[in-house]
């Protein structure tokens, strides 16, 4: 399992946390950055995180910052990512399991470190059922496609 992991200065201090975990549990990761909790701006480390999903680089990436909510939406700007905000293990399943997410991000300030750990072992642990979801997702492929979008 090859995991691409960012963050801004809001996230910093989870993604050591959760860094950890991930090696515990035999990623490797690719560490984009950042590493302090000097202030930055998150586009600059969520594109390339996606990128690197997108690319097959990382087979999902991980992103955090104060709410998560500014690194899934640069994140998404990304064709072939499906970056979801979750902030629980339930939506983190189903991120995957009906969604096919290949990225996770959470905000350090909406989550302690427990919860985030759960939510990304539910994340983790959950795979892409396909069935009636592969179709939706084909609709969105479609869209980033589409040249007019």
């Amino acid at each position: 399992m090859r995991v691409a992991v960012g963050c801004d200065h809001g996230g910093f201090s989870l993604k050591e946390v959760l860094v950890r975990l991930l090696r515990e549990e035999g990623a490797r990761v690719e560490d984009f950055g950042t590493n302090s909790e000097e202030s930055c701006d998150y586009p600059d480390l969520a594109l390339p995180v996606a990128r690197a999903v997108a690319e097959g680089q990382a087979d999902w990436g991980l992103l955090l910052c104060g709410t998560g909510i500014g690194m899934s939406i640069a994140a998404n700007k990304v064709p072939g990512v499906r970056a979801a905000l979750c902030h629980d293990p339930y939506s983190a399943r189903m991120a995957r399991e009906h969604n096919d997410a290949n990225v996770l991000a959470m905000g350090a300030r909406v989550v302690g470190p427990g919860l985030a750990e759960e939510v990304l072992r539910a994340f983790m642990g959950s795979r892409f059922q396909g069935g009636r979801h592969a179709r939706r997702l084909e609709k969105i492929r479609e869209c980033e496609r589409r040249p007019d979008n």
